[in-house]
């Protein structure tokens, strides 16, 4: 598969359900850029294990009582493959995982915190992008959590960012050209590697159809 600045940009602005088949590439750029976000928050966490483990509460809410194993890149395809969120749904949901980590300095992207924040971000940039969405309780099933916990988490969400949701075009740019300069500049190997890893897995795994079967999905 061609890995290109190109590529991400034509997916971003002319992605289309009906001509592309193939999961945005977006998909696979944003997954590399926080599996490398983890790793590097892993290793300040063995630094500093007792300052971050006295985090206020407020900061860990998307904490899981369990590590889960799906990956990134899994279960940013999951959501995409159930709920069909253009490409620009996770642009913005780029801008609003940076924005929350600048509001909130002493919050660091765990593996067990990244898929709740994931499915959060995205359902919410899902609302703010798109003009038709599905529900809460939808989205709930989609990443593996009760309805319960997806409102509470969209809610907290909110308060935390003070409701800052929007994002204009120059913003919007800015965060593609950061995705595209992520394939053009060191990132592509990492890119490609995620997408051997990723598509070596598919086969081995029973191909699901329809929307309305939901594999099941536990965080």
């Amino acid at each position: 598969m061609a890995i290109s600045p190109r590529k991400l940009r034509n997916d971003v602005y002319s992605y289309t359900y009906q001509n592309d088949s193939n999961t945005p590439l977006v998909i696979s750029v944003l997954a590399s850029l926080i599996e490398r976000t983890l790793v590097r928050n892993e290793r300040i966490g063995r630094k500093c294990g007792s300052t971050m483990s006295k985090a206020g509460s407020k900061i860990r809410v998307f904490d899981c009582y369990e590590r889960p194993d799906m990956s990134i890149l899994s279960y940013l395809e999951r959501i995409f493959k159930y709920t069909k969120a253009g490409p620009s749904v996770y642009v913005v949901a780029y801008v609003y995982i940076d924005r929350f980590c600048r509001s909130q300095p002493e919050f660091r992207i765990t593996a067990w915190n990244v898929h709740r924040l994931l499915i959060t971000t995205i359902m919410v940039a899902s609302k703010y992008v798109e003009d038709m969405n599905y529900r809460n309780s939808y989205f709930a099933r989609v990443g593996g959590i009760t309805t319960k916990e997806m409102n509470k988490l969209e809610l907290d969400f909110l308060f935390l960012m003070n409701f800052k949701m929007h994002v204009n075009v120059s913003v919007f740019e800015s965060y593609c050209c950061h995705l595209e300069r992520e394939v053009s500049i060191g990132g592509g190997y990492h890119i490609e590697k995620t997408l051997r890893c990723a598509q070596e897995l598919k086969f081995l795994q029973v191909d699901e159809r329809g929307y309305n079967q939901i594999a099941r999905l536990t965080l």
